[in-house]
């Protein structure tokens, strides 16, 4: 028989640890991260103070911005840790998205081939002599 006063083991516990309150990271990572960032800014900045030109300047620009998307994705919304997570928000809308192309691409050609064959002017329309 259970007493009143008695606290027993139930299923309802809360559970103890970083489970309690959601996964915790160490703030280091964090500034670290941030270092990191701003040094990344520093850099894009850097393009455009050595005045770089050309397709270098586009390239560098290109590579410190997926750099720093890369990044915060994966750090701040912590994809890092979660592997699915990752690749839903990654691969998935890529997929999505060249599969929506073929589509169009598709429907295109079609559309092409049809505007041929039911516009195209009849032999006797070429054989006129124009006006």
């Amino acid at each position: 028989m259970e007493h009143a006063g008695e606290p027993h083991a139930t299923q309802d516990a809360e559970p103890t640890g970083s489970h309690a309150h959601g996964q915790q990271h160490p703030l280091g990572v964090y500034f670290k991260i941030w270092g990191l960032l701003f040094v990344l800014s520093a850099a894009s900045y850097a393009v455009d103070w050595y005045q770089l030109q050309g397709l270098l300047r586009w390239s560098l620009i290109i590579l410190f911005m997926l750099l720093k998307a890369g990044l915060i994705v994966a750090v701040f919304m912590h994809m890092l840790w979660e592997r699915l997570a990752l690749f839903y928000a990654i691969v998935v809308p890529p997929l999505l998205l060249i599969t929506l192309i073929g589509i169009g691409a598709l429907e295109a050609g079609y559309t092409f081939l049809s505007r041929g064959t039911f516009f195209a002017p009849t032999a006797e329309e070429q054989q006129r002599p124009a006006h």
